[in-house]
């Protein structure tokens, strides 16, 4: 049993040392969006999403509940005006990005979010990350990672790599909450390595 107690929206619920509150949350059922968390990934606070209130003695503050660690006595909000506004916000953000995503989509209707509020950049990539760090952290492969920074970063296969090994692994496609992976990964294919896709194709013949 967890040694950490706590409560979010009312309901006490408890917490193993070094579990974060959106892990808690999960473990008691507790719904809170997130699109770049993962079990088998470390705490990453990519989308954003998964914000909180949370109100520590008397103090009250918005954490990304995904990085947040469980404290004792703190009272968390997964739901309150500011906190739908705040996510209300970072969906409208995300799909200016992937307005056809449809993890997206549910929650702009959930929220209210109007996906024609920012002007569209539809890269098709929402920097989770879930990518990048599902084939390092657990297939241990490194054939793909983040390209440059800030509003100009991407994700990008490392094609000497992505050429050996992602036909046979693919294990990151599912993870993708938008349509980008996939895209990425036959533009990068077909640009980077054709041989490949050459003998891919005369081996499916």
């Amino acid at each position: 049993m967890g040694d950490i107690q706590f409560e979010i929206d009312g309901q006490t619920v408890t917490a193993d040392s070094g579990m974060t509150v959106l892990e808690a949350a999960q473990k008691e059922g507790i719904y809170i969006p997130t699109l770049c968390h993962h079990e088998k990934l470390e705490p990453f606070g990519g989308c954003r999403l998964c914000i909180v209130e949370v109100e520590d003695r008397g103090w009250t503050k918005y954490v990304v509940s995904c990085v947040f660690p469980a404290a004792k006595d703190i009272i968390v909000r997964t739901r309150s005006e500011k906190v739908d506004r705040l996510r209300k916000t970072i969906i409208e953000l995300l799909m200016a990005h992937a307005p056809d995503a449809p993890d997206l989509m549910k929650l702009a209707k959930e929220y209210n979010a109007d996906p024609n509020r920012y002007e569209r950049d539809a890269s098709f990539c929402i920097h989770c990350g879930l990518c990048v760090r599902y084939c390092a952290e657990v297939a241990g492969k490194n054939a793909l990672g983040f390209v440059d920074r800030g509003i100009n970063k991407e994700i990008s296969f490392v094609p000497e790599i992505a050429a050996q090994v992602c036909n046979d692994c693919k294990e990151c496609f599912p993870l993708c909450p938008t349509s980008y992976l996939q895209a990425a990964f036959v533009y990068t294919q077909a640009l980077s390595f054709p041989d490949a896709v050459k003998t891919g194709q005369s081996a499916g013949k």
